[in-house]
């Protein structure tokens, strides 16, 4: 059976002096003693950092708040498992038994964190520049086509601009029930308008997750069905 790692390693452009970096990378802890999450560690600072220096350098014009918003848009967990898609990281992991029956190959969390692990992993093999040069290539179609920063703002962020233009009370969040066990809660969260006979219900793994959809609804229902 062909080793699948030189074919990542030809996706990713760089060659390992130290193989054996990769396959740590690539480990979750599932899998047992010598996981990825060190290395995952160090990749995510490296993204972020990498991921903000091209944005300040690429938007001389922006202000902070927008060069947030997009950083944070561009290192979430969905846009890092994108890309880890398209290097088919999922396909080289290696997982734990009760990870493999479940799918675990295919968990955006997972295949992102892996992601940022071998990110860490380059930076320890060939040094800052060689990670940095992985990590613009991975990002240079999402650095290409940036959305609007404004379109970025956060459900809650919108709701309570659009409530303070309107010279209106800010919104009330309350959580009304939490269920399921410690390790998969889902919160139900109320989101009311203090001028007006208006609610809005939505659950979350969180109650941030939450109450920012709570909010998204709100903001649907305040403009008819369409965004705020």
């Amino acid at each position: 059976m062909n080793d699948p790692l030189p074919r990542l390693e030809r996706r990713l452009d760089y060659r390992f002096r130290d193989p054996a970096l990769l396959v740590r990378a690539l480990t979750h802890r599932s899998h047992g003693a010598g996981n990825n999450e060190r290395l995952e560690f160090l990749g995510d600072a490296l993204i972020n950092f990498v991921v903000g220096d091209a944005l300040y350098r690429q938007c001389p014009k922006a202000e902070e708040g927008a060069l947030s918003r997009l950083r944070a848009s561009l290192v979430r967990e969905e846009s890092l498992a994108e890309l880890a898609r398209g290097l088919q990281l999922g396909d080289v992991l290696n997982l734990g038994e009760s990870e493999l029956k479940s799918g675990g190959f295919r968990r955006d969390s997972i295949i992102a964190d892996a992601l940022e692990a071998v990110i860490g992993a380059i930076h320890l093999d060939g040094g800052f520049e060689a990670a940095q040069k992985a990590a613009l290539q991975l990002y240079a179609p999402l650095l290409a086509n940036l959305p609007d920063p404004d379109s970025l703002k956060d459900a809650k962020t919108r709701l309570q601009e659009w409530l303070q233009a309107q010279a209106r009370p800010l919104p009330r969040y309350d959580v009304l029930s939490e269920s399921g066990p410690p390790h998969r809660r889902e919160f139900l969260v109320r989101c009311s308008l203090l001028d007006a006979d208006q609610t809005t219900e939505a659950a979350g793994s969180s109650r941030r997750i939450a109450q920012q959809r709570a909010a998204e609804a709100m903001l649907k229902k305040l403009s008819g069905g369409a965004h705020a």
